[in-house]
């Protein structure tokens, strides 16, 4: 129980991620509610269910869980291949990544930096804010960042943890820092990583840095231009595009409007 529960500070305090399962109703079944199972990305485990087939069922979760990182609390059958469905006397298996609270690093503490930064905390990422000037890296004027940075760009980023964790969206004030910062976080694993910028520059910043030599499928990675086309003109909307577009990407959206209305029968016309 000691090593359980110190893997799962481990993994709250940045380290490997792990899959929680907990026993929160037996059913029918003579097991001890609380019981907990940790699963690893590679597959190993950790505990028990107190039943091998329930155990199973939640590790051929965990690929999945791992992949969207989502809560749920799930029934499972106990039935021939552990088919999942609600019925009584069932089982109730709680299900949860444990992991490092992920990162928003925001580069360039302008207008769009600022508000990007409220979004982000507002919606439980850690927020970081890095910006090479000192009178937009000021923490009072990002109360909701977790860390202000001001310093050079490419030195402070080459410093800062960037993993399958963080969130990089790239705001500065030019192209020239925005190329500088985007070279520093290439290859190093982002969850995501964006740039602002019309077409016609950010395709120019793509280019540059093919003939230096970064591989094309890492330059494949990088958003830009950034945000989902909503219309945005100010820079709360353009700052609401961007985080748009980055839940669509972390959760598997389509960005389809979700309108809908059921067809209706035509109403015969009265004689």
């Amino acid at each position: 129980m000691l090593e359980l529960t110190q893997r799962l500070a481990a993994a709250a305090e940045g380290g490997e991620p792990v899959l929680l399962a907990v026993l929160v109703d037996p059913g029918a079944l003579p097991l001890q509610p609380g019981a907990r199972l940790l699963i690893e990305p590679g597959g190993s485990t950790l505990g028990t269910l107190g039943d091998p087939a329930l155990d199973a069922a939640a590790a051929d979760l965990a690929a999945d869980f791992f992949a969207r990182r989502p809560a749920a609390h799930t029934r499972y059958f106990l039935e021939g291949t552990l088919r999942e469905r609600s019925a009584e006397g069932v089982p109730a298996v709680y299900l949860e990544v444990v992991a490092a609270r992920p990162t928003f690093l925001v580069v360039g503490a302008g207008h769009i930096g600022r508000a990007l930064a409220r979004l982000a905390s507002f919606l439980g990422y850690r927020v970081a804010v890095l910006d090479d000037r000192p009178e937009y890296a000021d923490p009072q004027l990002i109360p909701e960042a977790d860390e202000v940075i001001c310093g050079d760009f490419e030195a402070e980023l080459e410093r800062f943890p960037i993993g399958p964790g963080t969130t990089i969206v790239l705001v500065t004030r030019g192209h020239k820092q925005d190329e500088l910062s985007l070279r520093t976080c290439l290859g190093r694993g982002a969850a995501y990583l964006g740039m602002i910028g019309s077409r016609r520059r950010t395709t120019a910043v793509l280019d540059h840095l093919r003939a230096e030599g970064f591989p094309e499928h890492e330059l494949d990675r990088v958003r830009t231009p950034i945000g989902l086309d909503i219309g945005a003109e100010t820079p709360e909307e353009i700052a609401v595009s961007i985080i748009a577009e980055v839940i669509l990407l972390r959760r598997g959206g389509t960005g389809a409007p979700l309108y809908y209305r059921a067809r209706r029968s035509a109403t015969p016309a009265r004689s």
